[in-house]
């Protein structure tokens, strides 16, 4: 007799969404920004959310990203159950696992393109000479290993928005979460950003972003469209 094969293990879906509600108190009313989204994106996905104003992208990306907790539902993250989580615990899973990158940059003023870049490694307690090091690997992995010593003012809006992918990714998250990135941008650097997310989610990073171009949304394997705080459709990419 041959020998016994393993069972098969069943993949860890990336997040893990269940019914998942957002109620703001607004004076003596309740605002419900989202009204029970289930969702599950696995490892190495590409995801674009879409709706207008007010559906409550915006606010799922934020709990996505761990930055707000739901008001009911439930949220696992590579099988954490996030709920069970203290603040300090969840801001440690948001710097190692998750990478923001926002429409307006968010760069610190004042310092190099390499400080920005390492400042998220700062919290993680990576020592001096490994922040420099990996801040400077991140910074040619998205072409500006030329612009190190640069403050966001000598950028362009793509050279700042590369510079927060750089942030973004130095940390090596498996998850990218993406709110407007090319808002800011003109055509010829909006395309160039798209080109980057894409490469960098071909490289096997979970990317995940909030638009409200279809153009853009087209970049995705899947697309979310959302209304009144639900996923009221998804679109998935056919294979060629």
């Amino acid at each position: 007799m041959g020998p016994v094969a393993e069972p098969a293990v069943a993949p860890t879906p990336l997040l893990d969404v269940s019914h998942l509600t957002r109620i703001y108190p607004m004076g003596s009313e309740e605002v419900a920004a989202l009204r029970g989204v289930d969702l599950t994106v696995w490892p190495g996905e590409s995801v674009a959310i879409m709706g207008p104003s007010g559906s409550g992208k915006s606010t799922l990306l934020h709990l996505l990203g761990l930055l707000d907790r739901p008001t009911a539902g439930s949220y696992r993250f590579a099988g954490v159950d996030t709920d069970t989580l203290t603040d300090d615990k969840l801001a440690t899973l948001r710097n190692r696992a998750i990478g923001f990158v926002f429409q307006s940059f968010n760069l610190v003023a004042g310092e190099s393109a390499l400080d920005n870049v390492a400042a998220p490694l700062v919290y993680a307690g990576v020592k001096h000479r490994e922040r420099q090091a990996r801040a400077r690997q991140a910074l040619e992995r998205v072409g500006l290993g030329d612009r190190l010593t640069h403050d966001p003012s000598q950028l362009s809006g793509g050279q700042r928005q590369r510079v927060a992918i750089a942030r973004a990714i130095v940390t090596r998250p498996p998850l990218l979460l993406a709110d407007e990135p090319t808002g800011n941008l003109d055509s010829v650097a909006s395309a160039d950003i798209l080109g980057l997310l894409d490469e960098l989610h071909g490289s096997g990073l979970t990317v995940m972003t909030i638009t409200h171009d279809a153009d853009i949304a087209a970049h995705a394997h899947r697309v979310l469209h959302m209304a009144d705080g639900r996923v009221v459709r998804e679109d998935r990419k056919v294979a060629a």
